[in-house]
């Protein structure tokens, strides 16, 4: 697989900001907003994004920085939206999540927050919890990562003194390339060993696509709650998925002692494997009967499709952690990752540079790409490429239900595999069958075989044939 040549600019971005990923992170706690510090642009950019991919209203708040606040400063503007949110909304929680703009002005935020408590006495119950997200560093993955951080540092105590008194509770890191139908997915195979799952975040309660009792909510109205999360220095243990949440995870063991267990996906045999051989040692119990009805369904779907995949050329553009568990998956198969893409640059499992969609377009050309795994923003790639696309990632803006889909799991695996294969056999060109120039067709009497034919019939008269009755010979 071929690295990106580092280039002056970005052509066409693949790049979802860093407090976007932040927001999105937020959005998984109930009863929560995120508070963006900067202008109102910056919040509306964010907001279509996260509206046009769940097609779900979102509670997002801004500072709304205007150009005298970027200049003389903008305190009085995050007090007072801390007040207006906590008077009108009554959140549990607030994000408050600093921008490309606040961070350049240089906002000491944390005193700010310090003297909207002593101002504002009253809503000392609100937690707020603040995140670095400028836009001009990071991406999705790191915004998501430094909240999901965040949350923990402002919520769970320190120290060793309460680890492992919940002995049926289990942390669990969920990256940004979870999707609720894959966070679906880990609650029920855990809580089918008898152990509780404490999802941090938890977008399947949030953004899971529900019709809600109240026709408006200011907040986020599903998550997991503030109260819960307050206990997971209780748990037995906390298992990672997504390498962006290896290090929050060994973060926390070592300020609060909880066991960290790390899992890259959960796709493909080996990854789904190694997870319930994790939950089956937490648990004490064996694996139950319906994951491994499951499990063989898998190793039937992966000979079904050996053939169309094996080989196959795939080209794909998307966060590092869903490359990780696509890659991993297609190459498990027999296929062929001849380019990636990853929006940042990444030193971890996969040492890629950062790109963007005109370096996938170029890769994916230069080496005879089959298909093209990436959001709904590759689809004009794979368009001008003539390739099929299998839409992943974010944002998913032009289908359906992509969003609440699960990748996760031997079925999630399975399905994957069987839309990949399916893709494929769609796009393929059959090749013309081959025509010896000695078989010869009907009535061409220029072939061997014809001119042989007629010489043993003019040579022979017996063996001309026999006219049926009541029809000339000729």
């Amino acid at each position: 697989m071929r690295s990106i040549a580092p280039k002056a600019l970005v052509v066409s971005p693949l790049k979802s900001s860093q407090t976007l990923g932040a927001a999105l992170a937020v959005l998984g706690v109930a009863g929560a907003v995120p508070l963006m510090h900067g202008s109102q642009g910056c919040t509306a950019f964010a907001k279509v994004f996260l509206v046009r991919h769940f097609r779900e209203p979102v509670p997002l708040q801004t500072t709304a920085m205007d150009q005298i606040a970027s200049v003389m400063g903008a305190d009085e503007n995050l007090i007072e939206a801390l007040d207006t949110i906590c008077r009108r909304s009554q959140p549990a929680l607030i994000g408050l999540l600093t921008t490309g703009l606040s961070e350049t002005q240089g906002t000491d935020v944390r005193r700010v927050v310090q003297q909207f408590r002593l101002r504002h006495p009253q809503w000392c119950g609100t937690a707020v919890v603040i995140v670095e997200s400028p836009d001009f560093s990071g991406g999705c993955e790191s915004g998501f990562a430094a909240t999901v951080r965040g949350l923990l540092d402002t919520l769970v105590p320190e120290g060793h003194g309460r680890t492992g008194q919940r002995q049926d509770q289990v942390n669990v890191l969920c990256g940004a390339g979870l999707t609720p139908g894959d966070l679906e997915f880990v609650r029920d195979s855990i809580e089918s060993f008898g152990l509780r799952a404490l999802l941090i975040p938890d977008l399947s309660g949030s953004l899971d696509g529900h019709l809600g009792e109240v026709h408006f909510s200011p907040v986020t109205t599903g998550g997991v709650r503030v109260e819960d999360l307050c206990t997971a220095s209780e748990s037995i243990a906390t298992l990672a998925i997504g390498e962006s949440m290896q290090p929050v995870a060994r973060w926390l063991e070592e300020r609060n002692g909880v066991k960290a267990l790390g899992f890259g996906h959960l796709q493909g045999l080996d990854a789904v494997d190694a997870w319930f051989m994790a939950l089956s040692q937490l648990a004490g119990r064996p694996v139950p009967a319906c994951w491994q009805r499951q499990r063989r369904q898998l190793l039937d779907a992966m000979l079904d499709s050996h053939f169309t995949l094996g080989q196959a050329r795939v080209a794909i553009a998307t966060e590092a952690d869903v490359l990780g568990g696509m890659q991993g998956l297609l190459e498990s198969v027999g296929a062929e990752v001849v380019a990636a893409v990853v929006p940042v640059g990444r030193s971890g499992a996969f040492r890629l540079g950062g790109g963007d969609l005109d370096d996938l377009e170029r890769l994916a050309r230069e080496e005879g790409a089959e298909l093209v795994i990436g959001s709904s923003h590759a689809a004009g790639c794979a368009r001008r490429l003539g390739l099929p696309l299998l839409r992943v990632g974010f944002p998913q803006h032009d289908r359906l239900g992509g969003f609440q889909r699960c990748w996760f799991g031997y079925r999630g695996t399975a399905q994957a595999l069987f839309d990949v294969g399916n893709l494929l056999i769609e796009s393929h060109v059959p090749q013309p069958p081959y025509r010896s120039i000695y078989a010869g067709r009907a009535g061409d009497l220029s072939s061997p075989s014809q001119l042989f034919r007629l010489e043993t019939t003019s040579a022979d008269p017996a063996s001309a044939p026999v006219a049926p009755q009541g029809r000339s010979a000729s």
